[in-house]
């Protein structure tokens, strides 16, 4: 898989959000997106997973513009917001159900990325009662239900506990390692230096950087 973001533009009446945003990206890879709140990081992602149209720019996988070809984008991509869209009333199950069969299901709790996610461990609590971490992984557990070749994440592990934080970085692992590619929008430090490329945004600029952990540096930037 190949992904290519080119000329991303986004405007709001005459405040430009987005300035010919893009970056490329291959199979195993994870590319980071990192910035100040505002800087427009969260509407780019946005953008990605056709929440929000830009005003111009392609997003190509495998030569093809999946942001005017809405079904292809449902083959390849899944997006996971900061926030976590489940139903409250409703257990881990119950909402992993409206989008997995049964057969689905079953198999990745046992042996896919849903047990990789530790999901199959509070499958049946309802999602009111659950952590912050619990709901976070329930939500990227939902989200990758049509196996998706790219996953678009917004601060994935934010306020999470170490462990929840664990679990899903060895999901990443995984997926990674399975061919997949990664768009984190992310303010940890760890996450950035799981990255393969790193990227600033910077008043709806995004440009290319290298991390080499000095964070001083990187507030500089910002």
């Amino acid at each position: 898989m190949q992904v290519q973001v080119t000329g991303i533009t986004k405007r709001y009446g005459k405040k430009e959000v987005l300035k010919g945003a893009g970056f490329e990206a291959s199979s195993g890879e994870c590319i980071g997106i990192v910035g100040k709140n505002g800087s427009g990081k969260s509407t780019l992602l946005s953008i990605l997973a056709g929440v929000l149209k830009p005003d111009t720019g392609v997003f190509l996988t495998d030569g093809q513009d999946v942001i005017i070809n809405s079904e292809l984008r449902h083959q390849n991509v899944a997006y996971v917001p900061q926030g976590t869209p489940l139903i409250g009333e409703l257990s881990a199950r119950d909402n992993l159900r409206m989008w997995y069969s049964a057969e689905e299901l079953r198999t990745g709790l046992e042996s896919g990325f849903l047990k990789v996610l530790g999901i199959d461990e509070f499958i049946d609590v309802p999602v009111n009662n659950m952590s912050g971490g619990m709901k976070k992984r329930l939500s990227i557990g939902c989200a990758i239900n049509n196996n998706p070749k790219v996953l678009l994440l917004d601060e994935p592990s934010a306020a999470l506990d170490l462990i929840c934080r664990e679990e899903i970085y060895a999901y990443f692992k995984a997926f990674l390692q399975s061919g997949g590619i990664l768009i984190l929008v992310t303010h940890e430090l760890r996450e950035i230096a799981m990255c393969d490329k790193c990227f600033l945004m910077k008043e709806g600029i995004l440009v290319p950087y290298i991390y080499d952990e000095n964070v001083s540096r990187l507030i500089e930037l910002l």
